[in-house]
């Protein structure tokens, strides 16, 4: 059987390609940010945003979870950043009178820039079973529909409540707290399709699945890997830590199917050398076949066994291992040191797509290094076999004992500015026992303890009918989710759809039977209640927790906060006319909490450690850093209380004759889902998006031509997902690679193709054939 994706209004007739850039940001990047800004906010708006953005008395960028040091410069965004503001700081506005004129069907032909184009949304809207078009809603309206349908669930767990990492950590605790107080665990979030996979090694080997790096550490590491990673798009501002390193004398080793601009060659654009000279930040680029970095990082783990078992050493020890780390703080070596002695290196060259001098080499580059960091983000994270990748990579940095030093330990670069926080709030299926038993104690009640849906098994349980009622605090469900078509029909199941949004997006045309569309207020905008102005937190990548504060007027005077929103619906459920608490609901003053956040951070300061003093220290310019056992103090919260080796069968994608396996990324003009432009000027794409990258051996060897319109097909357990009308652009891929941008290409990612343990989806993994238009 086949499906077929929807075909959008993509003009992709205008689109042409030129030789891509081999260095990244410099005076293009501002020209472009600035120029965006001024179509969006106006001149005088723009520089008055622009100015406040990771600021520390301003609000923090939505555009990624990259840290920022205490001391700051006057202009602490990168060009990225800038479109994310200027999308949600435009002066455009998704008024009732847009939807009067625009039906669902009509909107379901436009495509995601389109729609992103039109501005912030700026009423309630309420979208009747059977009705073409969506009609303005009372708020006191649409509370009392939400709650009516939640009330009719059959079981708790027939509802499903998403959440997008933009979520602040305010609204985060607060929405758990009402999903646990209906009497569920179903929080699927992005996590749940992106670092899941990091969580899930790091939490089984060194006990807590978050990086262990600081920005200092980054900064003066001797060896840095940047694995599966595109920041000069996706991070741009960690291109200027990897410059500091650089310049600290750090060699940069860069992992990638891809060559990208942004590794190769960077021209800061903060200062006046670095415009005019730039700085060649990668030392030696790996082109990795993709899924082959578990390959590599096993033959690294071979290097070092061979060179120990040689009588080598490295810096600062007569040997290379680092045999008192390993006997103090880990266990399992020996296992893992005999399952290294089995693995052929034949296999690891023929996996990773690399050749034995190239494996050498970087063995060479951890022989000579004292200090070692490993970054990584989708690249490794999105395979069947991810889980494994990223045990290996732990296994060598613990055999140099490069976990809790300077300079040295796991850095996953997560993508959403609180997708780190959200997990740490309790935005997670499955707690641990500890959390619930705190939550507990602190509002009295019993929190539910089954484990809940994640992101797929929530689409597999709507599409099964099994779910009632979905709502989304933030994001794009419908576009980011794999297997588009499936999860569009799932949601059609649904009674109810609610989404909490600032902008027009396909999650508000793939609806259940009804369907909501909540406005909220956006990260740029003063947030005032009645105890007056509100900040709220944010944590990022480096587990660092700040301050943001938005300073525009609101885009509507009918917008509510994700605080206020979540705690408007928690008073209706959860208390009587009297505004007395319901029997086994918790006991929160929600109203309260509405009005004042500082009540729910003492609330989060009681159930979750590291938040000792939570209003105090966020005070503090910068904030604080939460406790990370590994880096503090070596310690590991494990079984054994102990670091854990592991030994991985090697696994990597066997590609069939005649197909592809094709990896889905971000063009530059785009941040996930949100759609800036129809360019990616680094690779050379111009006024399209419709491409798929292929390198030229294997157009050749397959029949095709460069620049030839082919469909896409992806092949899974014998059904067929069909993408439609792609142009071949030939480009620097490993043979048997392809690639090709997301949303236009999740139609191709089979539902039930996952990592395993983490569950993640294999966006980076899908066999496809091409056939020609």
């Amino acid at each position: 059987m086949a499906s077929k994706a929807p075909r959008h209004n993509i003009d992709e007739s205008k689109l042409t390609v030129t030789k891509p850039k081999t260095k990244a940001v410099g005076i293009p990047a501002v020209a472009n940010a600035l120029k965006i800004s001024f179509e969006q906010m106006g001149a005088v708006r723009s520089v008055q945003t622009l100015m406040a953005v990771n600021q520390l008395d301003g609000f923090d960028c939505m555009g990624c979870a990259w840290p920022e040091h205490e001391k700051r410069n006057a202009a602490e965004f990168c060009e990225n950043g800038a479109k994310a503001v200027a999308e949600e700081a435009t002066r455009r506005r998704v008024t009732p009178e847009f939807f009067a004129a625009h039906s669902v069907a009509d909107l379901k032909t436009r495509d995601d820039y389109w729609l992103g184009q039109q501005g912030r949304l700026t009423h309630p809207m309420f979208l009747d079973e059977g009705a073409t078009h969506y009609v303005p809603i009372d708020w006191d309206e649409a509370y009392e529909l939400m709650a009516g349908e939640l009330r009719g669930l059959a079981s708790p767990d027939e509802a499903v409540f998403y959440t997008s990492g933009r979520t602040s950590n305010e609204a985060a605790f607060v929405y758990q707290l009402l999903v646990r107080g209906i009497g569920t665990n179903n929080l699927p979030d992005c996590s749940n399709m992106c670092h899941e996979s990091s969580g899930s090694a790091l939490v089984q080997t060194i006990g807590i699945g978050k990086g262990s790096v600081s920005l200092t550490d980054l900064e003066t590491a001797s060896l840095i890997f940047v694995a599966g990673q595109n920041p000069g798009t996706n991070h741009p501002r960690m291109l200027s830590a990897l410059e500091k390193a650089k310049k600290n004398g750090a060699i940069i080793v860069s992992i990638n199917p891809l060559p990208e601009a942004g590794l190769l060659h960077f021209e800061n654009p903060q200062n006046v050398s670095g415009m005019l000279v730039g700085t060649e930040l990668t030392d030696d680029f790996l082109q990795i076949r993709a899924g082959g970095d578990q390959a590599l990082f096993q033959g690294l783990g071979k290097y070092l066994l061979e060179a120990e078992t040689a009588g080598r050493s490295t810096p600062g020890l007569d040997t290379v291992l680092d045999h008192a780390f390993i006997t103090n703080h880990t266990v399992g070596v020996d296992d893992y040191l005999r399952h290294l002695e089995k693995v052929g290196w034949e296999d690891i060259v023929e996996a990773s797509g690399l050749t034995l001098e190239q494996i050498h080499a970087t063995g060479e580059r951890l022989l000579a290094s004292n200090a070692t960091i490993v970054c990584w983000a989708m690249g490794l994270t999105q395979h069947k076999h991810s889980v494994p990748t990223l045990r290996d990579v732990v296994n060598v940095l613990l055999l140099q004992g490069n976990i809790g030093k300077p300079g040295a330990g796991v850095c996953p670069v997560r993508g959403h500015s609180n997708v780190q926080g959200d997990r740490t709030m309790g935005i997670f299926e499955k707690m641990p026992s500890t959390f619930h038993d705190r939550l507990d104690h602190e509002f009295e009640f019993l929190s539910p303890r089954e484990h809940g849906y994640d992101t797929v098994a929530a689409i597999r349980a709507m599409r099964d009918g099994k779910v009632r009622f979905f709502m989304g605090m933030g994001g794009n469900f419908v576009r980011a989710a794999p297997d588009s078509l499936v999860t569009e029909d799932a949601l059609a199941n649904t009674a109810l759809t609610v989404q909490i949004s600032t902008k027009l997006n396909h999650s508000h045309l793939s609806t259940g039977r009804r369907a909501l569309i909540l406005p909220t207020l956006g990260r740029t905008e003063k947030d005032a209640q009645a105890s007056g102005d509100q900040r709220v937190t944010v944590e990022d990548s480096m587990s660092a927790v700040h301050a943001s504060r938005g300073r525009l007027k609101p885009a509507s005077e009918h917008l509510h906060s994700e605080v206020a929103i979540v705690c408007n619906l928690a008073h209706k459920l959860f208390t009587d006319a009297e505004g007395r608490p319901l029997p086994n609901t918790p006991r929160a003053s929600w109203i309260s909490l509405r009005d004042d956040y500082s009540l729910v951070r003492k609330h989060i300061q009681a159930v979750i450690d590291g938040f000792e003093d939570f209003e105090e220290r966020i005070a503090h310019p910068g904030g604080f850093v939460l406790p990370h056992p590994p880096r503090d103090a070596r310690a590991f919260d494990t079984p054994t209380g102990k670091a854990l080796f592991t030994g991985n069968e090697l696994e990597y994608i066997k590609i069939p004759p005649g197909r592809l396996v094709l990896q889905t990324l971000r063009s530059h003009d785009q941040y996930n889902t949100t759609i800036y432009g129809k360019d990616d000027r680094y690779r050379g794409i111009h006024g399209g998006r419709r491409v798929v990258l292929v390198s030229q051996a294997d157009i050749d060897e397959l029949g095709f031509t460069d620049g030839q319109m082919v469909h896409l097909v992806s092949e899974f357990q014998g059904v067929e997902r069909l993408a439609e009308n792609f142009r071949i652009v030939a480009y620097s891929t490993p043979k048997g690679c392809a690639a090709a941008y997301y949303p236009e290409t999740n139609v191709l990612v089979p539902l039930d193709s996952v990592a395993d343990t983490s569950g993640t989806p294999t966006s980076k993994s899908v066999i496809i054939r091409m056939e020609a238009a």
